[in-house]
């Protein structure tokens, strides 16, 4: 399903809270209602520990991502004098507002007397957009953007806070993955897994410490479905890429090019062809998008959307 930032209407449990003046902005913007809703859920009195994923959709671009009508935002403030393109201060107020209602939520917490007994995590589904100014260096040194399997289009902010339990200001350069998050919280739970997994607890990682060694494959691919069908592979700190299905395979070790500038397939031959018969067995297609399939006018949610 598209992410609209200005629906007409948000689902809630069965029902549909309707928007009707919200294609123009006069009177509802989404992000705030989901902000409403997560405060709201949290003060409910409640006997057993709670988890609540709040999905926010901000910053996003709308289907116009190159022009600066690309972005709805109610307002540019702080930056409506900033000498930055009309763009640039809607996407900053995107970014400024979703950081002062994560802050809405951390006051409650501290409010409510929990917030040294809550786990809060902080992140992303992909990296910067290609579409962002290029001013603010939305991806910093990395390679690639959002849609991308460099480590630009990957590799997310992943920020953890539990007063007491996570050491603060301190940087982990372990690898974990959004898999690990319901072995996780599972464990954190003190409850069973529903079944088998592709993740791994991470408490220790969070904690500070280094995981043990579990020479575990991670694998992404994106656009099998479309004209492109590129696929990653990681091994430890070996990154192979492969931009479309013919097409060569790039080998980088991130340990020391984390830019993902420097190929080394040509001197890892071994390497290269271990990361192709990954590519075959590690794939696992699902009925809605086989692998070799291609569908009309894209995939499948433009069909039925």
């Amino acid at each position: 399903m598209p992410t609209i930032i200005n629906p007409t209407y948000l689902d809630h449990d069965e029902r549909k809270i309707h928007l009707p003046d919200n294609p123009i902005l006069r009177n509802h913007y989404s992000h705030d209602i989901l902000t409403n809703a997560a405060l709201n859920f949290i003060r409910e009195p409640k006997e057993e520990p709670f988890f609540l994923y709040a999905a926010y959709t901000l910053p996003h671009f709308s289907a116009k991502e190159e022009d600066e009508h690309g972005l709805t935002v109610p307002t540019t403030a702080p930056y409506m004098e900033k000498g930055w393109p009309e763009k640039a201060k809607k996407y900053a107020a995107m970014i400024d507002r979703l950081d002062k209602d994560v802050g809405k939520i951390i006051t409650l917490l501290e409010a409510m007397g929990i917030r040294q007994n809550t786990l809060v995590i902080f992140t992303s589904d992909n990296g910067g957009h290609s579409a962002t100014w290029k001013g603010f260096k939305t991806n910093g040194r990395l390679k690639g953007y959002k849609r991308d399997l460099y480590e630009g289009g990957i590799r997310v902010p992943f920020i953890a806070s539990w007063p007491g339990v996570i050491p603060a200001g301190q940087v982990s350069n372990e690898v974990i993955a959004f898999q690990d998050m319901l072995p996780t919280f599972a464990t954190l739970a003190n409850t069973t897994l529903p079944g088998e997994t592709d993740g791994i607890s991470v408490i220790g990682a969070l904690k500070g410490n280094a995981l043990p060694p579990n020479g575990r494959v991670l694998y992404w691919d994106f656009g099998h479905t479309r004209d492109r069908y590129d696929q990653a592979i990681r091994l430890g700190d070996w990154k192979g890429i492969r931009n479309g299905k013919d097409q060569p395979i790039e080998l980088y070790d991130l340990s020391k090019d984390i830019a993902e500038a420097n190929n080394l397939a040509g001197d890892h031959p071994e390497l290269v062809e271990k990361t192709e018969r990954l590519m075959e067995t590690e794939v696992a297609p699902s009925p809605r998008y086989p692998v070799g399939v291609k569908y009309q006018g894209g995939p499948i949610w433009k069909k039925n959307w």
